[in-house]
C-alpha cells in the first residue's frame, strides 16, 4: 500500500519519506554519514564552471531518490533534490551549488561553483521482495579551481648593474598545488627557460647586463596552465671602455693608418644602457659628435690622436679610448733609375724619396732579384758580365698604392762614333772645341786630347767642351776627342783640325744699268771653326740686312749681296767679301759698274691755258728729235712774278710715252703758277722745256649779256612794287589818288586811314 500511494500520491509519498527520515532520527538510529564503515565513499572531482554528474549507485528501479548535501565542516545535511521518477523537486538552496538538475536519479551539477565542495548523500527507497528498503550512496565532491593568469612584478624595473632584484609571479586563484616556471628573453634574441626556478619568487642578486630583457612566468595546477605577459627588466650599466674601429682597416705599429685622399670611417662603440653619447677629439680638439666620424677625403693634416669619449647620461659616467691615426702618402712621381759607370763596373741607382712611410725599393735583373732598401737602393755589376740590352727593373711598393711603381734601366751601347766640331765665341776671343756621342746607357765618357795625345781638361758624359784662347798659330793644329763606354772596345774617336777660311767670288766685275738690280756672290771654302761672311761697301762700310738699297741672302756657304735701284752716285765702286774666324781672315774684291740710259729727246710746250675759275690748266706739248722715251714728268712752282715763288714740285709723273697732253687740277686761283715738262728714259731725264705761265681762255659775250638782262628785269620789278606799297600807305603824297567817301553813319574817328598792305615778291633767277 505504501508503494501504491507513492505512485498515485507523490505529495503524500514525500511526506511519508520525511516522516520516515524523522522516524529514523527519533528512533535513536544514527544518521548515515560518509564515515559509516558499512558504506563506501566515492570521491568525485569537478572543475569550477564546468559540470559533473553524481550517480546514485545501481539496483532495482527506485520509488524515490533523495539527494542531500553536507558542506565541508558541517554535520547537518541539507536536502537538495528529490524525485519519484515522475516528478522532481530541487530545493532553492541548491543554487549555491550551481545549476542543479536530476537525470534518471543522478544529480547533475552544471556551472559548478566552489560551494559544491562537500559530501553528497543519495537515499533510494525501493521495493524488494514485497518489502520496502532504503539504500544509501555517499559521494565526496571536490571542486577544482583553474589557475588565473599570472602576473610578473619586479621589485625594481630599472636597477643599476650590481643591485638586487626580486621577480614575483602572482596568481589570484587556483587549486593547490600550483607549480611555477620562469622564462627569460633578451631584448634581441630568443627566449630561454630558467632551469631550476619553480618558485613564485625569483631573485637576481647581483643583477648584471645579461639579465636585461623580458621575464615571463607560467602557473600550472591539475586543471590548467597559463603564462603571464612579459615584464621588462632594464638593467642600467656602462659605459664600458669604448672600442674604436677604422675602415678601411690598416694596422700600424702605433695604431691605424689610412691612405691619402680616401674616405676614412672611425666608429666608436661603448656598451651602455641607456646608449652612450659620443664625442670625438683630434689632438684634444673636438671635431665631431656621434658614434661615427667620417673623413671624406683624408689628408696629411688628419694625422693625429683620436679620442672617443662615451657618456652615460643616466649614471653621469664617462669613459674614453684614444688611438693613433696616421695618414700614409706615397712619394711624388715615380721611382727614378740611373746608371753610373765606374772603372770596370757599373752601379745601378734607384731612388724614390719622400712618402710616409718610405717606399720599399728592390732591384731585379736578368739573373734574378737584387737588393732591397727603403727610399734608395744601389746594385753594382762587373762590366764583363753585362751585354748591350741588359734590362734591370726597380720596383717601388708603398701601402698607399695598390699597383707598384716601376722604373727600368737598360744598358745599351751608343750608336756610331763621336762627332767633333768647333765654334768661336763672340768677338773670336775663344775657340770652343765640342765633341758629342749621344745615346747609350750609361752615357759615354768623352775627353779632348792634343797633338801629343795629352788630355785637355777633364772628361764628361755624352758631350765634352774645351775652350782655347784664339791665336793665329792655332791654324793647322789637330785635336782628338776620345769616347769611352763600358760596352764598346776599343775606344772610338774623332779628329778636328783648325784652319783659316778661304773665299771664292762668282764674278770679279759686275755691270748694271742705272735703276736695275745686281747680285754679288761670294762662297766660303774651308775654315775651322766656321767663318763669318760679310760684305763691305765701296766706302768700306759693312752692309747689313737693314742697309737701304741692299739685301743679304745667305745660302749655305754662300753669301749673296743684292743691290736694288742701282744709282751711280751711291752704288758704283769696289765691294769686299770678307771671311773671318778665330784663326784667320780672308777677303776678295768685286767691282760694280752702274751704267746710265741714253738721254731722251727734248720737249716743248705748245699750249698752256687756264680752265674755268683758274683751278685747272690744259697742257699740250711736242717732242723734238729722236730718242728713247719711257714717260714724261710735269713740274710746277709758284711763278717768280708772284709773292709765293718756290722750288719745283711734281705735278704729274705717271704719263705714258704716247701722250701729248694732260689736264692738271688742284690749283689755287690766287696763285700764279709756272710749268715745265721733261722727257724720261727710265731713270735718265732729258733737258727741261721752256718755262711757261698759263694764259686765260678766250672771252665770250653771250653769257654776259644774258646775265645783265635778267638782273635788270628783277631790279625794275622790285622797285615798282616798293613804289606801289608806299603810295597805298601815303595817299596824301599823291593828289591824283581819290580818297574814298565816308560811309554815312560811321564815326570818322573809327575810320582806318593806315590799313596795312601785305606784298609778296617772288624773284626767280635763271642762269
Amino acid at each position: 500500500m505504501v508503494g501504491q500511494r507513492a505512485q498515485h500520491d507523490p505529495v503524500s509519498l514525500l511526506l511519508l519519506i520525511r516522516l520516515c527520515l524523522l522516524h529514523l532520527r527519533a528512533s535513536g538510529q544514527p544518521h548515515p554519514t560518509p564515515e559509516t564503515p558499512a558504506e563506501e565513499v566515492v570521491s568525485v572531482q569537478g572543475v569550477r564552471g564546468g559540470s559533473v554528474e553524481l550517480a546514485c549507485g545501481s539496483g532495482p528501479a527506485p520509488l524515490l531518490v533523495l539527494w542531500s548535501f553536507t558542506p565541508l565542516g558541517s554535520l547537518v545535511p541539507r536536502p537538495v533534490a528529490v524525485t519519484d521518477g515522475a516528478m522532481s523537486k530541487v530545493e532553492a538552496i541548491a543554487s549555491a551549488l550551481g545549476v542543479v538538475s536530476l537525470r534518471n536519479g543522478s544529480l547533475v551539477l552544471g556551472e559548478l561553483r566552489e560551494g559544491a565542495r562537500g559530501h553528497f548523500l543519495c537515499q533510494v527507497l525501493h521495493v524488494t521482495g514485497g518489502q520496502l528498503h532504503t539504500a544509501y550512496s555517499h559521494l565526496t565532491l571536490a571542486v577544482l579551481v583553474p589557475v588565473s593568469k599570472p602576473q610578473v612584478w619586479l621589485s625594481n624595473p630599472s636597477p643599476v648593474e650590481g643591485a638586487s632584484v626580486v621577480a614575483t609571479c602572482a596568481v589570484r586563484e587556483g587549486t593547490e598545488p600550483v607549480t611555477f616556471a620562469w622564462q627569460h628573453q633578451a631584448s634581441q634574441g630568443l627566449g630561454e627557460a630558467l632551469v631550476g626556478v619553480t618558485e613564485p619568487l625569483f631573485r637576481l642578486d647581483p643583477v648584471n647586463r645579461t639579465h636585461l630583457g623580458w621575464y615571463m612566468c607560467s602557473a600550472r595546477n591539475s586543471v590548467n596552465r597559463l603564462s603571464s605577459d612579459g615584464a621588462f627588466l632594464d638593467v642600467i650599466y656602462g659605459p664600458d671602455k669604448p672600442v674604436i674601429t677604422v675602415e678601411p682597416l690598416g694596422l700600424a705599429e702605433e695604431g691605424f693608418w689610412a691612405s691619402e685622399r680616401e674616405e676614412v670611417t672611425l666608429s666608436c662603440l661603448a656598451a651602455s644602457n641607456p646608449p652612450s653619447h659620443y664625442v670625438w677629439l683630434r689632438d684634444h680638439t673636438q671635431v665631431h659628435t656621434g658614434p661615427t666620424y667620417v673623413i671624406a677625403r683624408a689628408g696629411r693634416v688628419h694625422t693625429g690622436l683620436y679620442t672617443c669619449l662615451a657618456h652615460n647620461s643616466y649614471l653621469d659616467s664617462r669613459t674614453q679610448t684614444t688611438v693613433q691615426l696616421t695618414i700614409y702618402y706615397p712619394p711624388e712621381g715615380q721611382p727614378s733609375c740611373a746608371v753610373h759607370p765606374s772603372p770596370g763596373a757599373v752601379t745601378l741607382l734607384c731612388a724614390w724619396p719622400g712618402g710616409l712611410p718610405p717606399a720599399q725599393l728592390q732591384w731585379e735583373g736578368p739573373q734574378g732579384p737584387g737588393p732591397t732598401a727603403p727610399s734608395n737602393v744601389t746594385w753594382s755589376h762587373a762590366a764583363a758580365q753585362l751585354s748591350s740590352g741588359s734590362a734591370f727593373t726597380c720596383t717601388g711598393q708603398h701601402p698607399a698604392l695598390a699597383p707598384p711603381a716601376l722604373c727600368t734601366a737598360t744598358l745599351w751601347e751608343p750608336l756610331g762614333r763621336p762627332t767633333c766640331w768647333s765654334t768661336a765665341t763672340v768677338g773670336h776671343q775663344f775657340i770652343m772645341l765640342s765633341c758629342e756621342w749621344p745615346g747609350g746607357e750609361p752615357p759615354a765618357t768623352l775627353s779632348w786630347l792634343d797633338e801629343q795625345q795629352q788630355p785637355l781638361g777633364g772628361s764628361s758624359s755624352s758631350m765634352a767642351v774645351h775652350l782655347l784662347q784664339a791665336q793665329e798659330d792655332l791654324a793647322g793644329r789637330e785635336f782628338t776627342c776620345r769616347g769611352t763606354h763600358l760596352l764598346r772596345t776599343p775606344d772610338p774617336h774623332c779628329h778636328l783640325q783648325l784652319e783659316a777660311p778661304q773665299l771664292d767670288v762668282a764674278e770679279p766685275r759686275v755691270s748694271v744699268l742705272e735703276g736695275g738690280e745686281a747680285w754679288l756672290e761670294c762662297s766660303l771654302r774651308g775654315g775651322t771653326p766656321p767663318a763669318q761672311l760679310l760684305w763691305l761697301g765701296p766706302q768700306q762700310q759693312q752692309v747689313d740686312h737693314g742697309t737701304s738699297g741692299f739685301t743679304l741672302h745667305p745660302e749655305g756657304a754662300q753669301l749673296r749681296l743684292g743691290i736694288y735701284d742701282a744709282d751711280p752716285a751711291h752704288h758704283r765702286g769696289t765691294y769686299q767679301c770678307v771671311a773671318r774666324n778665330a784663326v784667320g781672315n780672308s777677303s776678295r774684291s768685286v767691282l760694280l759698274e752702274v751704267l746710265r740710259y741714253p738721254a731722251p729727246p727734248n720737249v716743248t710746250i705748245s699750249r698752256l691755258t687756264y680752265g674755268r675759275h683758274r683751278r685747272e690748266v690744259e697742257l699740250q706739248w711736242a717732242i723734238a728729235g729722236p730718242g728713247n722715251l719711257t714717260g714724261f714728268l710735269v713740274q710746277r712752282k709758284a711763278s717768280a712774278l708772284g709773292p709765293g715763288a718756290g722750288a719745283w714740285e711734281t705735278a704729274a709723273s705717271d704719263i705714258e710715252p704716247e701722250s701729248r697732253g694732260r689736264r692738271l687740277g688742284g690749283l689755287d686761283p690766287g696763285v700764279l703758277y709756272a710749268f715745265r715738262i721733261l722727257a724720261l728714259n727710265h731713270h735718265t731725264a732729258g733737258h727741261p722745256s721752256e718755262v711757261k705761265i698759263p694764259a686765260d681762255p678766250p672771252f665770250s659775250a653771250y653769257p654776259a649779256v644774258l646775265g645783265a638782262a635778267g638782273t635788270g628785269m628783277v631790279v625794275a620789278m622790285v622797285a615798282s612794287l616798293l613804289v606801289f606799297q608806299y603810295a597805298a600807305r601815303h595817299p596824301e603824297t599823291f593828289p591824283c589818288l581819290e580818297t574814298p567817301t565816308a560811309t554815312p553813319g560811321l564815326d570818322p574817328a573809327q575810320e582806318t586811314t593806315d590799313a596795312p598792305v601785305n606784298v609778296t615778291i617772288t624773284v626767280t633767277a635763271t642762269p
